[in-house]
């Protein structure tokens, strides 16, 4: 009886693991509304608010894709279709999103829109535009009560965050109307009040309704020659919503004018100060409107374990784990059979040796970016793309490096046997360099783990949502909640593979 090839048999193994894996790629049916967020405290309230109001009039429970990324990933899920709806704001939309050069009233949003689907609605009754804001004692000191006065100070660190430093309505522009002379550095909104709070920086951008504000006791400047545009909250949605989801569109339109800012900065103050969930805020704030006395003990306020072992931790496992093995397991159903193809051409193998091992240079959120550009898709389906990607670089090096350690003798014997290439490299070489190529995907299997968690800004899941989440608030406890359990299934993958290498080391030598 021929000898059953174990390298073969593993790939078998693995295409029955991604193909019985698909399922968890099914993007949600079409009775799902599927709603959106931004990645900071106000975006994630408000699409939970959303939700909760939509809910009892949907057919199935609301999707919501928490922490999109900035307003140009968010956008394009809204564009392509992979959400229904997602709150965003009139100079946002006017300005970053239409390019206008001037806001614009919302019928002129709703007709340039139109042609692509979109509409603009519901005005939900707070203004959260943008603002630079600076430590009280630095600004008393300076004499800084206006944006005019940045222009006198140019030893001022500015730490502002990537997406206003890259906006049309951010910096660039206001730099030029106001003469400042600084260059800025690039920091996460969420981490910026830190920053600024341990004299690191010296100048912020903050959205108006933030909470730390009045918390860190800071100057917000002056706007004193008009540069920003009112950011009055809207919901932005495809033109087929009212028509999918009549009920549930009934009942968001009550939703008009029912947030002030003095309400938004206090659900804004129990995410970020209390640690409140999102979700908690959203129905505390609903049952307040709806005549209910809403909550003012805070009970939703969570602990460290609270958040590591919530009830979220299955979900975000499953996820993690579909994540990896589904990129790992196609990568290797790719690169082995390559790497086998080019390894007899030295020049072939080099350069797509080289080409696979370039895509390891290219960072994983511009790659994600790409690729939601390219598929017209957020979620798990560019992001196993990118890992896949990823994963490939070790897998097809270790295969490459295993058959080049097969003596030549070995195969001088096969084919003195009489066996065809093809039959050489299935019984003898193959077998003889599966420990280097199980090493290879051990390999690819850690980087994948650690990947993972970027999925998270695509609304991919995983554990990455909660460091993505804990970034936003910049809560150490929530991020520390995704960290941890990532790190755990890095080192369970480890004994796993041990465990496979140990084995084979057994076998080979009985």
């Amino acid at each position: 009886m021929t000898p059953r090839c174990p390298a073969l048999t593993t790939c078998i193994a693995l295409l029955l693991a991604l193909v019985s894996s698909l399922a968890l790629t099914t993007p949600p049916a079409n009775d799902t509304l599927r709603i959106g967020s931004k990645r900071f405290t106000e975006s994630y309230i408000l699409a939970q608010v959303l939700a909760q109001t939509a809910a009892p009039h949907t057919p199935t429970p609301p999707s919501v894709l928490q922490g999109l990324g900035n307003t140009a990933i968010v956008y394009e899920a809204l564009r392509s279709g992979s959400i229904d709806i997602y709150p965003e704001y009139v100079g946002t939309i006017s300005l970053e999103i239409l390019k206008s050069k001037a806001p614009m009233t919302l019928q002129a949003m709703n007709t340039a829109l139109a042609p692509l689907g979109l509409g603009v609605a519901l005005t939900l009754g707070f203004n959260d535009g943008y603002a630079l804001a600076m430590r009280e004692d630095t600004a008393q000191r300076l004499g800084i009560t206006s944006l005019s006065d940045l222009g006198k100070h140019p030893a001022l660190k500015l730490g502002l965050s990537n997406e206003f430093i890259g906006r049309a309505d951010g910096w660039k522009g206001l730099a030029q109307q106001y003469g400042a002379p600084q260059t800025p550095v690039a920091l996460d909104h969420g981490l910026a009040y830190d920053a600024i709070a341990q004299k690191q920086v010296d100048v912020i951008d903050i959205y108006t309704t933030d909470a730390k504000i009045g918390h860190l006791g800071l100057r917000v400047l002056a706007d004193d020659k008009a540069y920003f545009p009112r950011y009055d909250a809207v919901l932005l949605y495809r033109l087929d919503v009212p028509q999918r989801f009549p009920k549930a569109w009934v009942a968001l339109q009550k939703l008009e004018g029912s947030i002030n800012e003095t309400a938004m900065i206090a659900m804004n103050a129990r995410a970020e100060l209390k640690g409140v969930a999102f979700d908690v805020i959203a129905r505390d704030h609903l049952n307040a409107k709806a005549g209910g006395t809403g909550a003012v003990n805070d009970s939703g306020q969570r602990g460290f374990w609270a958040k590591l072992l919530g009830p979220d931790l299955a979900r975000l496992t499953r996820q993690h784990l579909a994540l990896t093995l589904i990129s790992v397991g196609g990568a290797a159903l790719i690169g082995i059979p390559l790497a086998v193809w080019v390894f007899p051409h030295p020049r072939l193998r080099a350069l797509v040796l080289g080409a696979t091992g370039l895509l390891q240079t290219v960072p994983s959120l511009a790659l994600l970016a790409m690729l939601i550009s390219l598929l017209g898709l957020i979620g798990t389906v560019p992001a196993l793309i990118a890992l896949m990607l990823y994963a490939l670089l070790p897998i097809m090096r270790n295969t490459v490096t295993g058959l080049g350690e097969v003596s030549g003798g070995l195969r001088l014997a096969g084919q003195a046997l009489g066996m065809t290439a093809a039959q050489r490299m299935r019984e003898v070489e193959l077998p003889l360099a599966l420990p280097t190529i199980i090493a290879g995907v051990r390999t690819a299997t850690s980087i994948a783990i650690g990947t993972a968690t970027i999925a998270a800004f695509i609304g991919a899941g995983g554990y990455g949502e909660r460091i993505v989440t804990g970034l936003a608030l910049n809560d150490g406890e929530l991020l520390l909640a995704g960290a941890l359990p990532a790190t755990l299934l890095a080192l369970l993958s480890e004994a796993l593979f041990e465990g496979v290498e140990h084995w084979l080391r057994r076998r080979r030598g009985a």
